[in-house]
């Protein structure tokens, strides 16, 4: 059965999210005070650690099943000349991606995670969202839960996308979730010039003035002014969120498919580290509306999971710290 076969199911289990393992959470914490060290001395390595240990249930966390999916989806607003690359290119990544040969594969492999790639229906864009909705209900639904059957059994994962023009949908789902003017949310993407600009601006007021009486929720926020890929990644936020499975986000794009759904569940993130801060403009204010500190930041505007990938060996090494380290009784050293 479909993970989400009806909006009704999407919405509950929005409403019905899991908590961390509390008891894991401390034992971790005092785990990180015995260690021969002085407090805090690691810093956001030692919030990172406790951070997987409440997720995975465990004093002493593990990446041993890590994997990065990325979700592949065509947009049919790119006919309104908002990206640089004609769409056709969406199809031929994920060709590169099959064969090894794009800055994934590579950053994957360095970061020890398994890698999937998902493409859905490319050769079916979304509609243009500034003249229809961009996805039907039944499209949208089919998005989410093939986003959510693609977590799997990772205990940790990674999200990000493919599709030429998504940085137009993800401007206008930022927009839509916590205001402000498309143009502070659009951005360069794959390296329009300014006149393309002031085109994705235009086209985003567009598309918010024709849906906003129906953006009263996650949903229709999502399936309006979103697309495949995008609306997969929510699905699988929400999907590991409820199997307790930590998320590490990607990008700008990554980011803003987790914002419709923060509109009704601000607490959907409290699984979820930002990989990095990148370079789109808008990142920076995406993550600080989610409460979201990002690991690195390496002005990096990729996609792909690229960042996320980089950071997990950031994660690792928290965790590396964590587990490997003496305590000070274990080594003979005296403490504080």
């Amino acid at each position: 059965m479909s993970p989400f076969p009806t909006v009704a199911a999407f919405e509950a289990a929005l409403d019905s999210l899991s908590q961390p393992d509390m008891a894991a959470r401390e034992a971790a914490t005092a785990r990180q005070g015995q260690l021969t060290k002085p407090p805090r001395s690691l810093g956001r390595l030692e919030d990172i650690a406790i951070f997987l240990a409440g997720w995975q249930g465990v004093e002493r966390p593990r990446i041993t099943n890590g994997r990065a999916v990325i979700f592949a989806g065509n947009h049919g607003v790119v006919a309104r000349g908002v990206s640089a690359f004609p769409a056709a290119v969406t199809a031929q990544m994920v060709a590169n991606f099959a064969a090894g040969g794009a800055a994934i594969n590579a950053l994957a492999a360095a970061a020890g995670l398994a890698l999937s790639v998902v493409p859905l229906d490319l050769d079916r864009p979304t509609a243009d969202f500034t003249t229809a909705p961009a996805m039907s209900e039944a499209e949208c639904l089919a998005a989410l839960s093939a986003g959510a059957e693609a977590v799997g059994d990772a205990d940790l994962l990674v999200l990000g996308e493919m599709g030429i023009g998504n940085t137009t949908p993800a401007a206008a789902l930022a927009a839509a979730s916590f205001g402000g003017t498309p143009a502070l949310w659009v951005g360069p993407g794959t390296g329009v010039d300014a006149d393309g600009l002031s085109r994705k601006a235009q086209v985003v007021t567009d598309g918010l003035e024709r849906h906003r009486p129906h953006l009263t929720s996650p949903f229709e926020i999502l399936r309006r002014l979103g697309g495949r890929e995008i609306a997969a990644m929510a699905g699988a936020v929400l999907a590991a969120r409820l199997k307790r499975i930590p998320v590490v986000l990607d990008g700008f794009i990554g980011t803003a498919a987790v914002a419709p759904l923060a509109t009704a569940n601000p607490d959907i993130t409290a699984h979820c580290l930002a990989g990095h801060c990148s370079a789109e403009p808008g990142h920076t204010l995406l993550l600080a509306r989610l409460g979201l500190e990002p690991i690195l930041s390496l002005n990096m505007r990729l996609g792909e999971a690229s960042g996320a990938a980089v950071a997990v060996a950031v994660i690792r090494s928290a965790l590396a710290a964590h587990d490997g380290m003496a305590t000070f009784a274990e080594a003979g050293v005296s403490g504080a």
